[in-house]
């Protein structure tokens, strides 16, 4: 990063919880003009920091008035104290960032699982899927994830009531190669498809563990074209950051 580069990000940081206190000490709501005037940011750059601050629910906007938003309270709370979605979705950013691929938390929906939460890729080729979307479990890494972590019992009763559709010509469906998998994903921690749900997108998932218990799963979907072996590294690498972080 060059010099400037390094200024201007921090001039940016430094106008952003400029903005955050400002807004704080006026809980009343102030308009974009007051805090443009106060804080002499030019109303170009006030307004893309604004609009920042309210998607990520750090300022809520009521007509032109702007307040200290929900976000603000969540950073005070215990994480433990924390709705188990609002401690995920971090993990979810994070793992788009720092991979740019889309990521996902999925739990576990009958012989289903279902998007919780999702942040798409920045690429012009990417995966999407959007939230409440419901998947078989056989076909997609988190669906595999969550298999791998079920008890035999569990397993056993898996493959005597769920349908396993072919999706592709690669979906796994036979029940003795899928267990194979699924011992695989076990030992490793991690669980793998290609092309299994949607041709040209492979997808790397992992179990999340909560107090020794399974809440769901993370995974990150990358098209083909941009998978390779040293991809598959370094993406398992991350999950498995994430996920220990979390877990301890």
């Amino acid at each position: 990063m060059t010099g400037s580069g390094s200024a201007s990000t921090v001039k940016s940081a430094m106008r952003t919880l400029d903005i955050i206190e400002y807004v704080v000490a006026h809980a009343e709501g102030v308009v974009a003009q007051d805090i443009a005037q106060a804080l002499a940011i030019p109303v170009s750059s006030l307004s893309y920091l604004l609009a920042t601050l309210v998607e990520r629910d750090y300022l809520a906007r009521s007509g032109r008035l702007y307040q200290p938003g929900a976000g603000l309270e969540r950073l005070r709370a215990a994480p433990q104290r924390l709705p188990l979605i609002e401690r995920v979705r971090p993990l979810v950013r994070a793992l788009r960032v720092r991979s740019n691929e889309t990521s996902s938390y999925f739990v576990q929906r009958d012989w289903e699982i279902e998007a919780i939460i999702t942040e798409t890729a920045e690429h012009t080729l990417r995966y999407s899927i959007g939230v409440g979307t419901r998947t078989p479990m056989h076909c997609l890494a988190s669906g595999k994830a969550m298999l791998a972590a079920l008890g035999p019992a569990a397993l056993d009763r898996y493959f005597e009531e769920a349908p396993r559709e072919r999706f592709t010509e690669s979906t796994v469906i036979d029940e003795g190669a899928l267990r194979r998998e699924l011992d695989e994903a076990r030992k490793s921690g991690i669980a793998i498809t290609r092309e299994e749900y949607t041709p040209g997108i492979c997808g790397i998932g992992k179990i999340l563990m909560l107090d020794g218990e399974p809440v769901g799963s993370l995974s990150v979907a990358i098209p083909t074209v941009r998978y390779d072996a040293r991809v598959e590294a370094a993406t398992c690498a991350l999950l498995e950051a994430i996920v220990s972080g979390f877990s301890r």
